[in-house]
């Protein structure tokens, strides 16, 4: 049954209006804080940003050690990426993407941890970034620690942007405590627990990818799932975006064939044609600069920013 509902969500004709409207995003690797980088890479990035819809970029900057602590050294050039981006760019908003795992490395519930976390956020944000995209995983669904520490995170970046990468939202009705059951962690959050972490934050990225589903029908009934069940859980004043895999190793062999940026976009552009008007805080967020091909940007560019 729930296939067949995935293969029917993924029918019908996006609408025209259905696409970028410029507040799109992209995870960025280490290697543009940590001096591997350089300004002539910083330019070409630059011109590629130009072409498209991307306003938001998530560098990544830690991860932070297991007791919470973030080391200047882990981002040591990240201050001259800045400079060097926004004499290129000065509209585009970076954050620096931080997390950790936190089922076997740094653990949340530790109340001195958290706060270490908190101080690692302060001092990066000194760097001269523009907001903090946090992505710890596995965060159960539920998980109040958590909560706690995006309500104070949101002290520490004052007037700028808070984001979070989330797990996709429970699909169907028993899905979560069923996939738990199987992996051990949840895979899904509940409706509810999603809405928590939405009031929270500026902006949310659900991490629409490493479905494991076999097919791209599938998988495109999937996208237009998750984003119709969070286009009717984040209100408009909040950035919503949709994670599309610019990557191809998702470790089975399946999940490269099924799963794409062009799905991912057209299961997107469905979402909201069927929500029956455009939602100017909604876009794709690609995942990742530096294993995205010159295919995944000429899909993002067909079937999303100019379809």
């Amino acid at each position: 049954m729930a296939a067949a509902t995935l293969t029917i969500q993924f029918t019908g004709t996006p609408a025209p209006w259905a696409k970028s409207t410029g507040h799109d995003a992209l995870w960025l690797g280490h290697m543009w804080v940590d001096g591997r980088k350089n300004a002539a890479d910083v330019k070409a990035l630059a011109a590629r940003l130009r072409k498209s819809g991307i306003r938001d970029l998530y560098v990544h900057s830690g991860p932070f050690d297991f007791d919470g602590t973030l080391p200047p050294a882990k981002y040591a050039k990240a201050a001259d990426f800045l400079k060097r981006l926004r004499a290129e760019l000065p509209k585009i908003r970076v954050s620096a993407w931080l997390g950790q795992k936190v089922d076997v490395g740094l653990d949340l519930d530790d109340a001195a941890s958290r706060q270490r976390v908190l101080d690692g956020a302060r001092a990066i944000m000194a760097t001269g970034f523009d907001g903090v995209h946090y992505n710890f995983e596995p965060v159960g669904d539920g998980d109040t620690e958590f909560l706690d520490l995006l309500t104070r995170t949101r002290q520490v970046v004052g007037e700028g942007l808070l984001s979070v990468s989330t797990p996709q939202i429970e699909p169907f009705p028993l899905t979560r405590p069923a996939v738990r059951a199987v992996i051990g962690h949840d895979k899904y959050w509940s409706p509810a627990y999603f809405q928590e972490v939405v009031t929270r934050a500026d902006q949310v990225a659900i991490m629409t990818y490493d479905s494991f589903l076999p097919s791209e029908l599938l998988y495109g009934g999937y996208v237009v799932r998750q984003s119709t069940l969070a286009l009717e859980l984040v209100p408009e004043e909040k950035t919503l975006l949709i994670g599309a895999p610019a990557y191809h190793d998702h470790g089975v062999e399946w999940g490269d064939m099924a799963e794409s940026v062009e799905t991912a976009a057209e299961g997107a552009r469905l979402a909201l044609t069927s929500h029956g008007k455009q939602r100017e805080l909604f876009g794709l967020a690609l995942y990742v600069d530096f294993a995205a091909t010159a295919e995944d940007w000429e899909e993002y560019d067909r079937a999303w920013l100019r379809p």
